[in-house]
């Protein structure tokens, strides 16, 4: 328990004494609270406590359940010198116990720890100092030149790695032959040569030692623990044999030495370690391929047609950049000149280049074709489209599954559980082993402390999702979170959105159908209702009209949502909507727009009316290509089983076409938005797992409201912040393939949890000899080493053959 002390919580929109009463009313239910106090005028709770490192996450969480916020910062920081998923454990556990600390999750396949904290209360360098105090040590520089030490850090490392352990392998090969030829064992001096042998490979694996060491300082275990007991008492044991002879001759049995046990053990966890880590550099290359797409130079176009080629990292928003054939493009833009085709498949996995011109965007990331372009900035640095992707990689495969959490568990009491039971096996073999019941009982706890270090166990979830997440990001699907990717494969109801997801989302008008004389005031007002909307459909209208119809700015303009909108003009009303708007207004609709109106139904086309106070003056029908795909994702996962909805706001005889063209069987047609949402919790009442996919801002509500939120990539940045995945190129079928890959990454998982569990399960009691009184069977400490050393290798390689799966 941490001293009794005042901390303060900088607070966010607590703005009224109303609010600060319900804050501190809330605050009165966290327990381990001696006081608290909102001070509105500071902006800031004051709490004090006994145990202020537990009790800061409970006011936290407290004060957001009540709507309102803290001050926090989320960071994700590489942590250095973890060998194994204890580490991380560890590591994990330092963290939180610092005080300000929100949350922290330490990820052992990537290196890194993701850490929510006040940044009143602490900082990166504390959290910093803390991990350090134990041997790890957090990378918390996040400049350019910090990412590219990192990088070379992690090449230093495994270049001493290699060396350390091939090293050790070198002098271990002659030590094993030596302890296995009777004749060599018989020379003068043989346990000498041995121990002087065996003495540098243990200089080899000092890190073990020093690991283990600082662990025992802050009273905690890890795989080091494991690896220093084990070796370390195979090598003091058989120096004591060497110095002392005759304190096992008096009692008539022979002084063993397992100078090579201790030696070829180091050896052999040290090249599991270099196969482990080449294994892990390859699960994370997706993310290397993407961050790779962005060039070092462009070349920039200065007033005068002066060319200059500068870093990168001095592009600012509204520099016109020159593209030339088969360069990089840096940052996103909009053309100014010139065109070319443009190969996007880096970013949304589509791999026909796509044609730009004047006014097209291009991307960071992309490669340009043949011909040259210029264009200006528009997003630089961490804005572009290619370095949000890379940080929506970096996070997911950072973050962890559902099943992750029971793992960690384990692997938190691992340790400790196993120096227990090797200390039972040496104890049950004293006992009961007879004359060589100790030495016996001593090469069984060596042996149960090799094969037991728990890297497969921590390995086993970690890799499979950062391989998953990768390859989705690959084909163009992003995916935010582990938990998303793991919940995919149970979707079984998918709730569709019609335009931009089913359809193209680029309506244009076909007809324009005057119901009353037109006149250029009547396509004025038309023109200026249209020209105040922000609705797809009135773009489309606008575009239709003309650039030289005549704006009408003292027009007013009031929204009615899921209808039109309602406008007036010199005390007239005009109302510009659906047949709902118009049948509310009560409108009448001669019989001629009726049977207009119906025929353009039928064809699938929406109509817009356009009316005033008494007449429907004019009709729009307006069209919307169904996307190419569509019909064959809808074909792909009605046979995968699962029911598709599809929900628009445009009316019923439009969906109803809609519908039939794609093969989706039920539908509904003008669904506010908010009923989208109410849609979606019905389904989930009924035990369904439902997947939104949609486009656009009304969809958010919706797409919040699903278990599995999927957006397409080319809609609203707010469909894109609330969804669990982002299809980029907008393509419906690159869903079934999304849930393919969650199937896929998540047998994957079982398969790895599988093997990790089973190896231990099976190869503990053998390590500690339960075979022996069978059949005489005794386990060999160095055959241990191995078997531990190919358990880590064998899940990682598991969860690279995710890459070479179809999805």
């Amino acid at each position: 328990m941490s001293e009794n002390k005042n901390i303060y919580l900088p607070l966010e929109n607590v703005e009224s004494e109303h609010c600060a009463l319900i804050v501190n009313n809330g605050l009165d239910k966290v327990d381990g609270m001696s006081t608290h106090k909102v001070e509105l005028n500071n902006n800031r709770a004051l709490i004090t406590g006994n145990d202020i490192v537990s009790l800061i996450p409970k006011a936290v969480e407290q004060i957001r359940s009540l709507g309102y916020n803290v001050t926090t910062v989320k960071k994700s920081y590489p942590v250095l010198n973890m060998t194994c998923a204890s580490c991380a454990s560890s590591s994990q556990d330092i963290l939180k116990m610092q005080t300000g600390v929100i949350s922290a999750s330490v990820n052992y396949a990537n290196g890194v720890a993701n850490i929510e904290y006040v940044p009143t209360i602490t900082d990166p360098q504390k959290l910093k100092t803390a991990l350090q105090s134990v041997g790890y040590d957090l990378m918390i520089d996040e400049s350019e030149q910090a990412k590219d030490s990192l990088e070379e850090i992690h090449n230093q490392n495994f270049r001493a790695l290699k060396k350390r352990t091939f090293g050790a392998v070198a002098i271990s090969i002659p030590l094993v032959i030596m302890a296995m030829t009777p004749a060599l064992m018989s020379i003068p001096y043989a346990n000498y040569i041995m121990w002087a042998l065996s003495t540098p490979v243990l200089w080899f694996g000092k890190q073990f030692f020093i690991g283990a060491y600082k662990q025992t300082l802050h009273r905690s275990a890890n795989m080091d623990t494991l690896v220093a007991l084990s070796t370390g008492v195979a090598y003091l044991f058989s120096v004591f044999n060497t110095l002392f002879p005759e304190y096992w001759h008096n009692k008539g049995l022979h002084a063993h030495v397992y100078f090579e046990t201790a030696a070829v053990v180091i050896a052999f966890i040290l090249l599991g370690k270099l196969l482990e880590e080449k294994a892990k550099g390859n699960t994370s290359s997706a993310l290397k391929k993407l961050i790779g797409l962005q060039p070092k130079t462009v070349t920039v176009v200065h007033k005068g047609g002066h060319q200059m080629e500068m870093p990168i990292t001095g592009i600012k928003v509204g520099d016109t950049i020159l593209v030339k054939p088969g360069e990089k493009i840096a940052v996103d833009g909009v053309i100014t000149n010139g065109n070319s085709f443009v190969d996007e498949s880096s970013i949304s996995g589509e791999p026909i280049p796509v044609e730009k011109t004047n006014d097209s965007k291009v991307f960071a990331g992309t490669i340009n074709q043949k011909g040259s372009f210029q264009f200006k900035a528009e997003k630089v640095g961490g804005d572009t489209l290619l370095a949000q992707i890379i940080k929506m990689v970096q996070d997911a495969q950072g973050s962890k599954a559902p099943v992750q959490k029971l793992v960690d568990k384990i692997a938190g009491i691992f340790v400790p559980i196993v120096i227990g039971l090797a200390l039972l096996s040496l104890i049950v073999w004293i006992v009961f082993g007879g004359e060589n019941g100790f030495t016996q009982g001593l090469l069984a706890m060596v042996t149960v402390l090799v094969i037991a270090c728990p890297c497969a166990l921590g390995l086993a979830t970690p890799t499979a999702i950062m391989v998953g997440v990768g390859k989705g990001a690959g084909q163009g699907i992003l995916i935010k979170d582990a938990e998303s990717l793991e919940l995919a494969k149970n979707i079984n109801v998918i709730v569709l959105d019609k335009t931009g997801t089913i359809t193209e989302g680029k309506p244009t008008v076909s007809e324009l159908k005057w119901f009353e004389p037109e006149t250029d005031e009547m396509k004025a007002i038309l023109y200026s209702i249209e020209k105040s909307s922000e609705h797809p459909l009135a773009e489309a209208i606008v575009q239709y009209l003309g650039k030289d119809s005549k704006f009408i700015d003292t027009i007013e303009i009031e929204n009615k949502s899921g209808q039109g909108i309602q406008a007036i003009l010199k005390n007239k009303k005009y109302f510009v909507g659906n047949e709902n708007l118009i049948k509310e207004n009560k409108i009448s609709i001669s019989d001629t727009a009726k049977s207009w109106f119906n025929e353009k139904l039928e064809k699938a086309n929406t109509v817009v009316l356009f009316s005033d106070e008494s007449n429907v003056l004019a009709a729009i029908a307006i069209s919307d290509k169904i996307k190419d795909t569509s019909v064959e994702a809808v074909k792909q996962l009605h046979e995968s089983g699962i029911e598709i909805y599809m929900l628009t706001g445009d009316n019923e005889q439009t969906a109803k076409a809609i519908a039939g063209q794609v093969g989706i069987e039920h539908y509904k047609a003008q669904v506010l938005p908010a009923q989208k949402a109410e849609f979606i919790k019905q389904l989930q009442a009924t035990g369904k797992i439902v997947a939104m996919v949609g486009d656009g801002i009304n969809d958010s509500s919706a797409l919040a409201q699903a278990d599995v939120s999927i957006a397409m990539g080319k809609g609203s940045d707010i469909a894109m912040d609330v969804a669990k995945m982002t299809i980029i190129s907008s393509d419906l079928g690159k869903i079934p393939k999304a849930i393919r890959l969650s199937k896929q990454t998540v047998a994957t998982i079982k398969q790895n949890l599988f093997w990790a569990f089973i190896y231990n399960v099976i190869g503990i009691p053998i390590a500690a000899g339960i075979l022996f009184p069978i059949n005489g069977f005794l386990l060999n400490p160095m055959i241990a080493g191995a078997a531990m050393a190919l358990s880590s290798v064998s899940v990682v390689s598991n969860s690279l053959l995710l890459k070479l799966k179809s999805n």
